[in-house]
């Protein structure tokens, strides 16, 4: 009498870290880091995990230019580790908590940086009202403007382990209508421009480096501070 065998699948079950389903067969799910440990999210949980901070793995953008050196092709993780790990610095472990949606800023970047796609994006009608005319009124609508985006959460996020930010805001001299707005940290920075031209203000994110250097000595001037929360203040 021949003996019974077992059939067993060889396939693992997997579930989403966000609502605890069971990932149906063939249903891949994505991995995203929280504070240092590697989460499951599936694919109708995505938003939910960006808005929760959580930063999908391989998304931190690192510099890969041939010249750069090492240092510059780390992570900005990889890099405040082994600055934590140096001899006579603390032993605590701070980790980037949030960030900016990685794909939003990746296609603001290459927008930015590509000149014939910035010719043939199509352009929504806009409405231009008046621009302030001084600086410090300039710098005002700027900061105010900001402070009513979504950009606020990512200085949070990052201030969680670098600690506050230096802030300088200035208007553009390239367009009356624009001021630049760069948050940086040792070893990170962020610009951002504001359209005051815009009948409601915009924000969007115009650079991002690991380099304190790649700035102006006037976009490392602080005339700004950030709280807590990633809000700024101006005066």
């Amino acid at each position: 009498m021949a003996s019974t065998r077992d059939i067993r699948t060889s396939d693992a079950y997997m579930t989403c870290d966000v609502c605890g389903r069971t990932l149906l067969r063939g249903e891949k799910a994505e991995v995203y880091l929280n504070g240092g440990a590697r989460r499951s999210v599936c694919e109708l949980c995505k938003d939910r995990a960006i808005h929760e901070g959580w930063i999908r793995e391989g998304t931190v953008p690192a510099y890969n230019e041939g010249d750069g050196g090492s240092e510059r092709r780390r992570s900005l993780l990889g890099r405040f580790r082994a600055r934590r790990d140096a001899p006579g610095t603390p032993t605590a472990t701070p980790t980037l908590s949030e960030e900016l949606d990685s794909h939003a800023w990746s296609e603001s970047r290459a927008a930015a940086m590509d000149p014939e796609r910035r010719r043939s994006a199509p352009r929504e009608p806009r409405h231009v009202h008046a621009v302030p005319t001084s600086v410090e009124h300039k710098i005002a609508s700027a900061v105010y403007a900001f402070n009513a985006s979504e950009h606020p959460r990512t200085v949070a996020g990052v201030a969680r382990s670098l600690g506050l930010p230096t802030v300088a805001v200035a208007p553009a001299d390239a367009h009356p209508g624009l001021v630049n707005v760069v948050v940086s940290w040792e070893l990170c920075w962020y610009r951002y421009e504001v359209d005051l031209a815009d009948e409601r203000p915009t924000v969007r994110v115009a650079g991002q480096g690991y380099e304190l250097d790649e700035l102006t000595p006037e976009e490392q001037r602080a005339n700004a501070v950030a709280d807590d929360n990633g809000s700024l203040s101006f005066g």
